[in-house]
């Protein structure tokens, strides 16, 4: 393997670890506890400000249950729906919905219904930015002292360093929600299209600025 295939494959592997250790529904302060290697650490490695040294990657496989040729994106193609125990005793499906693209990583997630359970979500924190967009049902946003209820077509976004975590709102049916999970500082970029009417849509005075500023 050349030295840049090493390199992309080193840097892809951050979303990888973070996907299997949501999976499992392990947050970082509890793998810190079980492989030795600080929150930080790991939380550099997730969001691609680090790479994993060869220790590292084979503590994390042996912890999250997970094979190398998975975490360096060479296993044979697999059915990605897997149910992931929760905090509260439910389960959740999860569908990876992209392998590796940059910083940016999307998953699907469906929680079954709530049961009548009535404990506030248990909170995570750790660095990095997310877009949440329900698409069925009701979800419960514990985002901070927040708590929101978020219904189909509702979108959120928050840093990740504030605690936050989520349940079924609903009355027993099942809410799905989209979850979009970028590294720090990231952020997306909306974009209008031009007007049907055509004609030449002047620049705001922050475009003229940067296009001054460039050689």
């Amino acid at each position: 393997m050349a030295v840049d295939e090493v390199a992309g494959t080193l840097a892809a592997m951050g979303p990888r670890l973070r996907a299997a250790r949501e999976r499992r529904g392990a947050t970082l302060t509890g793998v810190s506890r079980a492989t030795g290697i600080s929150p930080s650490t790991l939380s550099r490695i997730e969001t691609g400000r680090r790479r994993p040294t060869l220790e590292v990657v084979l503590r994390l496989a042996k912890e999250y249950g997970v094979s190398l040729d998975e975490l360096a994106g060479t296993a044979p193609a697999a059915e990605p729906r897997t149910t992931v125990p929760l905090s509260f005793g439910d389960d959740k499906a999860v569908v990876p919905l992209t392998r590796y693209v940059g910083g940016l990583h999307a998953h699907k997630h469906v929680l079954p219904g709530a049961g009548g359970s009535s404990a506030r979500p248990r909170q995570v924190s750790h660095d990095g930015h997310e877009w949440l967009c329900v698409l069925y049902g009701r979800l419960w946003l514990a985002l901070g002292d927040q708590d929101l209820v978020l219904a189909a077509g509702d979108v959120v976004e928050f840093d990740t360093r504030t605690p936050h975590g989520v349940a079924n709102a609903g009355p027993g049916g099942p809410v799905e929600y989209l979850v979009m999970f970028g590294p720090q500082g990231e952020r997306l970029r909306p974009r209008t299209p031009p007007s049907a009417g055509g004609g030449t849509r002047r620049p705001d005075r922050a475009q003229v600025g940067r296009e001054e500023q460039q050689p």
